[in-house]
């Protein structure tokens, strides 16, 4: 069975908070690609390119890529999937999430063909639910505290703090969001590369009174050996994400054992297929595994959470809600209930565009 159509259709979304905003950049909407998949039987296959200029690609470069290798899927065995993606990964360098996108049409046309969710393609699912952490954007200390107040209400168990590197500021943000979410509320921090490993070390000293789970990406992400200075020196978790953009580096942080957990995304890593590989490198390593925020619509979520079903491990909560805060979501819902996110129902990932 050949696949014969490969189609493109962008997916722009606004935020709901068009003021939300990192140590890196504002992001006021999103510009992603959505990459379609048919076979001759008329099986649909989708998946979702991450287009975020200050994390991924920017919007015409996610066109751009999927139009280039798009029609060379055309043609395709549907079930060489392996193959096909060998032989994308050489066609074009870089472009991780482009490659992603084609790599979970691929899953998600297999597996709605063989009728079984995308999970069984990757040896079958160990939970039916994950709960989920949400982020707290950097905004004003009472700004932040009054969502984390919204959200340690409606039932999610963990929240992430975005920080600035600005030190007393920060401690401001976490001390307000500590004492409106309460106690059994656990909190990580993300500053995004915004401090030095010894900043964060004397910072930590101030931050740690309110009882921090999780330290993600502290330093620069070349800087493996500040991570690994911190990991050796703070009582708290340590966390790779911009420093994991590939599974080689995965592969060397778990070598040099230079975190002790690893933010993975199946945007960055260049798809499904490559974040298993990931995941199985950290489980022999014995470092822990977290499935990071990648902004997109449910499409993308649901894709992440298939994923994520099968990681033996997951110490951390996910942060597969991100859908919940963008507008104009294409796809059918993926609703998040008392702090976690349930498998769907149904073959492939499990959402399919809403009717029109």
């Amino acid at each position: 069975m050949k696949i014969v159509a490969a189609t493109v259709e962008p997916c722009t979304q606004a935020l709901a908070d068009p003021q939300w905003k990192f140590a890196r950049a504002q992001v006021p909407s999103l510009e992603g690609q959505v990459l379609r998949l048919q076979d001759e039987d008329g099986n649909e296959g989708m998946g979702y390119c991450h287009a975020i200029p200050a994390i991924s690609t920017h919007g015409a470069g996610a066109q751009a890529g999927l139009a280039f290798l798009a029609p060379r899927l055309v043609g395709r065995a549907v079930d060489d999937l392996a193959g096909t993606m060998e032989e994308i990964d050489a066609l074009l360098a870089y472009q991780p999430t482009v490659k992603a996108a084609i790599d979970m049409a691929l899953h998600d046309l297999l597996a709605r063909r063989l009728g079984v969710p995308v999970h069984v393609l990757l040896g079958g699912k160990l939970r039916d639910a994950v709960p989920l952490s949400r982020i707290l954007p950097i905004k004003a200390p009472d700004e932040m505290a009054a969502q984390a107040g919204r959200l340690a209400a409606e039932g999610y168990g963990q929240l992430k703090l975005k920080l600035s590197g600005d030190t007393d500021l920060d401690v401001q943000r976490i001390a307000a969001v500590r004492a409106a979410a309460g106690d059994a509320v656990a909190l990580t921090l993300d500053p995004n590369q915004s401090y030095n490993a010894k900043q964060m070390i004397a910072a930590f000293r101030r931050m740690e009174r309110y009882d921090i789970a999780l330290i993600e990406q502290p330093v620069p992400a070349a800087d493996f050996a500040g991570l690994a200075l911190l990991t050796r020196t703070l009582p708290v978790a340590i966390e790779a994400d911009e420093s994991a953009q590939s599974v080689r580096d995965v592969f060397r942080l778990v070598a040099e054992r230079a975190v002790d957990v690893i933010n993975l995304k199946v945007t960055n890593l260049g798809g499904i297929r490559r974040f298993v590989q990931a995941v199985r490198l950290c489980e022999a390593g014995e470092v822990g595994c977290r499935v990071g925020a990648a902004f997109g619509p449910s499409l993308l979520q649901a894709m992440a959470l298939q994923a994520a079903s099968v990681v033996r491990r997951l110490p951390y909560a996910c942060e597969l809600s991100e859908h919940l805060h963008l507008k104009d979501d294409p796809f059918t819902p993926l609703p998040v209930q008392h702090g976690q996110l349930r498998l769907p129902p149904g073959p492939g990932c499990g959402v399919t565009y809403k009717p029109r």
